[in-house]
């Protein structure tokens, strides 16, 4: 029988690529050939960081089973720009990408193999609709956690009202209970996009768009979501119409099931090249779970007025720390938050590399993976706080906006692994708030999220090894699919 043949469509920002680069691999691993479909812009600064050629062939192979696909955006080949016109770049890669499904459906068909199924991430709705108008099943990636999916499921079918007043009791600590979650979730343990005063809401539409299209689905109801069935049993079962499969966490290989050992980076590290090694040697001298780890993420971006409260907090500790602040060209597109007219955003830069190291980039999982890593302060990034699971790295929960809310809930009360900042009225998180959190992630009483750490990690990578739970769910998804074509 002839390999199963996958199509992989994926949204061209590094938190939706690096997983679903990491589920093309898998497929690879448990012998299906994958295209993976991606525009232009990205695939150059991924060819550009990788050493190879930054004008690929429409078809590049990587490893045997795996090939890139990348389609031209008219006009956006080197990017999207600041202060561009965002609702045309998002209507130019809506028709570009929809060409390029056709035209390699097209030639799958010519080449006598044609592909089985076409899997897409979030905010592609249009993708899902291209791939059906040309009789090609399609799932969805969901690479959040199962939680969220829910929440946004029950906001979308009949509870929008009951979620939309709990976002509307600022002052007011009522919190509201969902269909088939035990967990009470409060205004800020919602995703912020349900916040019509957020000032990214328009995206709100998009999901919607989604879960339309998902409800419409006859002939697959089945949903592939980024987490092990250990981790979220009841999210994923909250939904009774749909078939949410755990096939995470989606973390290289030498991280998690250890078939690969080369297999380090995500393959979408490559977006900031490479700083060598002397932050990795810096944690090799140091003791044992004695460095707190900082990082927000590819996009998120703090107030200049917040990155000094952090900056005076780690001072406050005392302890080492590795702080990866992001360079300026990597800031988010009109992000009101952003200081781009100061050099620094932090001014005792000088005070702080006495005690800590600073970097504008670094290989995360190779950092929490390092036993001198003693806790994570995260801004609770689905992909962040899966490889802080994965590594039993104890969290400081740090959300600003999207689902990371929701994700530092299940952190400090689901899974027990972490403890969450409080932000004044001003929703500023002062240094002393931020030391209160170092000193209890940190100090000697916090045996249980040490003992929740190393039980997190064992079930992380056991679902991922052969015959773990999602393993098992991968393969018979893959072979449901294969028997559908």
């Amino acid at each position: 029988m002839d390999r199963p043949r996958f199509m992989v469509m994926t949204y061209p920002a590094q938190g939706h690529i690096n997983p679903a680069l990491q589920f093309a691999k898998r497929l690879a691993s448990i012998g299906a050939d994958v295209t993976f479909v991606v525009p232009l812009s990205a695939y150059r600064r991924m060819a550009k960081g990788s050493g190879s050629e930054p004008e690929p062939e429409p078809l590049t192979p990587y490893g045997s089973a795996i090939t890139f696909a990348p389609y031209s955006v008219d006009g956006y080949d080197d990017g999207f720009k600041r202060g561009g016109d965002m609702k045309h770049y998002s209507s130019e890669v809506k028709r570009c990408g929809s060409q390029s499904i056709t035209d390699l459906v097209a030639s799958g068909k010519n080449d006598g193999r044609p592909y089985c199924c076409f899997v897409y991430t979030l905010l592609l709705p249009w993708a899902g609709n291209s791939a059906a108008e040309l009789g090609l099943p399609s799932v969805m990636l969901w690479i959040q956690p199962a939680t969220v999916f829910d929440v946004y499921y029950l906001y979308f079918n009949g509870y929008a009202d009951i979620i939309k007043e709990t976002m509307s009791k600022r002052q007011s600590p009522t919190k509201t209970t969902l269909p088939g979650l035990s967990l009470e979730f409060g205004r800020r343990d919602l995703p912020s996009f349900m916040d019509a005063e957020d000032a990214y809401s328009f995206i709100l539409p998009l999901f919607e768009e989604q879960f339309d299209m998902i409800s419409k689905q006859n002939h697959q109801k089945s949903i592939l979501v980024n987490t092990f069935d250990e981790l979220e049993v009841e999210a994923l079962r909250a939904v009774s119409d749909l078939n949410l499969i755990g096939i995470g966490p989606l973390i290289p290989s030498a991280f998690s099931d250890e078939n690969d050992p080369s297999d380090k980076s995500f393959g979408c590290d490559i977006f900031h090249g490479s700083e060598g090694n002397k932050y990795i040697d810096w944690l090799n001298s140091m003791p044992k779970t004695t460095v707190v780890y900082v990082s927000f993420g590819s996009i998120l971006d703090w107030s200049k007025q917040q990155m000094e409260e952090i900056a005076k907090g780690l001072l406050s500790y005392g302890r080492p720390f590795l702080w990866v602040i992001r360079e300026k060209r990597d800031k988010v597109e009109n992000d009101k938050d952003c200081d781009d007219d100061n050099d620094e955003l932090v001014s005792c830069r000088e005070e702080l590399e006495k005690l800590g190291m600073i970097v504008p980039w670094c290989s995360q999982m190779e950092v929490l993976s390092n036993k001198s890593i003693g806790c994570f302060v995260t801004h609770c990034g689905w992909n962040s706080t899966l490889e802080s699971l994965a590594s039993g790295v104890p969290m400081v929960a740090f959300p600003k906006w999207s689902d990371q809310g929701t994700n530092a809930k299940l952190i400090e009360e689901e899974w027990k692994i972490g403890v969450r900042v409080k932000p004044n009225e001003d929703e500023l998180v002062e240094s002393e708030e931020i030391r209160r959190c170092l000193e209890l992630v940190m100090g000697k009483e916090n045996e249980e999220l040490r003992r929740n750490g190393k039980k997190w990690k064992d079930l992380a990578k056991g679902a991922v090894k052969e015959g773990g739970s999602s393993d098992k769910n991968l393969k018979s998804f893959v072979a449901q699919m294969n028997h559908i074509s």
